[in-house]
């Protein structure tokens, strides 16, 4: 049962992740979670910004839209400090 647990882990830390960034202005989570990726929007600067301190990939150059993939070892912890971290590059954006 080792794989359905880290599984189970790592989808749930999406959904969490999902969440957590869904009420940062600026950010639009793109596709509904179903297993452990979390798809969203993000202003090019702010990705840049982020990805110095976390990595990710850019899923869609053309739209900005980026994945952030959760494991089996991803806590809350982890998703409290990547969600305000976010927030934190989001609020340094320059107004739309």
């Amino acid at each position: 049962d080792l794989w359905e647990r880290c599984a189970g882990q790592a989808n749930a830390m999406a959904r969490e992740l999902a969440g957590a960034v869904a009420s940062v202005p600026g950010v639009r989570v793109t596709q509904e979670v179903r297993a452990n990726a979390v798809f969203a929007l993000l202003p090019r600067a702010a990705t840049t910004a982020l990805q110095e301190r976390f990595p990710f990939y850019v899923w869609n150059e053309n739209t900005g839209e980026v994945r952030w993939m959760c494991s089996w070892d991803t806590t809350s912890q982890d998703v409290e400090a990547f969600a305000a971290a976010l927030a934190e590059v989001m609020a340094a954006q320059p107004a739309a």
